[in-house]
């Protein structure tokens, strides 16, 4: 079905405002008004077993009072703290719910001692994808999944999210050749089938329990083609036809009930705003201690939480990384907030922003608020996550042609020749998704169980 924008104009889309705020048990308001810091912070290089588990508790509970002293003591009015598990605390998924409840009470402390308003969110991993091809709906890995979901709201998170891994036994192979057709494959078939199924489990697990069903991210899919665009392993301008190709397969998360904010490291979330309303975190500059991109500065720009990614506990000159990553986003989201109070002061640090990365990368040019509410509009007007995934492939070619064209997007000689060659290999896709099915199966149906997908065998 096609959908309306919530967002319509580009006045309307900046940081901390958002038609569907949040509002969380202890009073957090996101979207409504004001930019609020999400911290991520992670263990250093540890062996997580047994005879290593009380330690790593208190090295958690460490970390979370350190943060929350430094919050009080910078006057943070709000704070949401995610929680993203490591693999091995999946199994069992009772280590992943003993840090949560280790990490709510120390939340409720500081709320009820100094009055900070704080919410947790829970990313459990999606550990569907350790094994090739993956079982995606039954076995080991699925129950531990479904375990760690269904005991959220006992230790305490407010908010549940996770970063889907459906589709990627195809999307690793589509990144490393600059394959569109199965990116397509992957993106437009494969993981919005999954999301679909994965988020009907979560919404009503959140429902049942009163946790919010925060969002999705794509981060395994186009955060990884950035990243390999930053080892210039892959062509930038790739790299942001698949960011944007991953809108649709995150859309449908929303789509079944997850009301936000994204995940930090969904770097589409600018295109899940302006399609749905919700709050949305975004990473950019602060997320360097965790990987580079070009898109420091221009991923702040239109952001309702904004996040460090996540940084490992070490030791700096000043304290433990994490309490430092708190005192910079502490201070980012303090800037956002006065221009935000100021008449007009959010879009002008809003262009600013915007202005200082746009022109420099592709990945970047399709983060800006014009581009984001232009392809949005013709994601919008596609009727299936396939359609939508092949027009949003074309409008970002499109965008990016222009702009290179005009002078405003400057591309090395290169970049524009693989522009080209991307275009004569979206054209060639098919309209039809069961054309396209019929086309690309073959090649690439021995890496994934179709039945995971809800697809039959062929």
């Amino acid at each position: 079905m096609t959908v309306r924008l919530a967002i319509g104009s580009d006045a309307e889309l900046v940081f901390g405002r958002s038609p569907r705020p949040v509002t969380t048990r202890r009073g957090v308001r996101i979207g409504a008004g004001s930019v609020i810091p999400e911290i991520n912070f992670t263990l250093p290089m540890t062996e997580i077993s047994d005879a290593t588990w009380p330690a790593i508790r208190e090295q958690y509970r460490s970390m979370i009072d350190a943060i929350c002293a430094r919050a009080v003591d910078l006057e943070v009015p709000d704070l949401l703290v995610e929680f993203e598990t490591l693999p091995e605390m999946m199994r069992p998924p009772s280590r992943a719910l003993e840090i949560a409840t280790d990490l709510s009470e120390r939340l409720e402390h500081f709320h009820s001692h100094s009055g900070l308003r704080s919410a947790l969110r829970l990313t459990p991993n999606d550990i569907r994808d350790f094994a090739r091809p993956p079982l995606l709906r039954r076995g080991p890995f699925w129950e531990a999944m479904v375990e760690t979901f269904g005991g959220a709201a006992g230790a305490g998170a407010d908010l549940l999210a996770i970063e889907s891994t459906g589709g990627k036994e195809v999307s690793d192979e589509a990144l490393l050749t600059a394959d569109l057709e199965a990116l397509l494959l992957a993106l437009g078939v494969l993981a919005p089938r999954d999301t679909a199924f994965l988020w009907e489990h979560v919404v009503a697990v959140c429902r049942s329990g009163g946790v919010i069903p925060s969002g999705d991210s794509a981060c395994a899919f186009a955060n990884t083609a950035m990243t390999l665009a930053e080892q210039r392993l892959v062509p930038r301008v790739f790299a942001a036809v698949v960011r944007v190709a991953a809108v649709p397969r995150s859309l449908v998360a929303y789509e079944a009930g997850a009301v936000g904010p994204s995940k930090d490291c969904a770097y589409e979330g600018p295109y899940i705003k302006a399609l749905t309303g919700v709050p949305i975190s975004m990473e950019g500059r602060t997320a360097a201690v965790a990987h580079l991109s070009p898109v420091g500065n221009i991923a702040q720009a239109v952001c309702d939480c904004w996040s460090n990614e996540s940084v490992q506990n070490v030791r700096l000159l000043s304290t433990y990384a994490p309490t430092v990553s708190l005192e910079q986003l502490a201070y980012d989201c303090r800037l956002m907030n006065v221009a935000a109070a100021d008449p007009g002061g959010a879009l002008v640090l809003r262009d600013w922003l915007v202005s200082s990365d746009a022109s420099r990368d592709p990945q970047a040019w399709v983060l800006r608020p014009d581009v984001v509410l232009r392809i949005a509009q013709s994601i919008a007007a596609a009727p299936t996550p396939y359609a939508r995934t092949r027009i949003a492939v074309l409008a970002t070619l499109d965008e990016l042609g222009r702009a290179s064209i005009d002078g405003r997007l400057q591309l090395p000689a290169l970049e524009v020749r693989w522009l080209e060659r991307l275009r004569a290999q979206a054209v060639a896709i098919p309209e039809e998704e069961e054309r396209f099915l019929e086309q690309a199966l073959p090649s690439f149906a021995h890496r994934f169980i179709p039945a995971e997908y809800g697809l039959p065998d062929r």
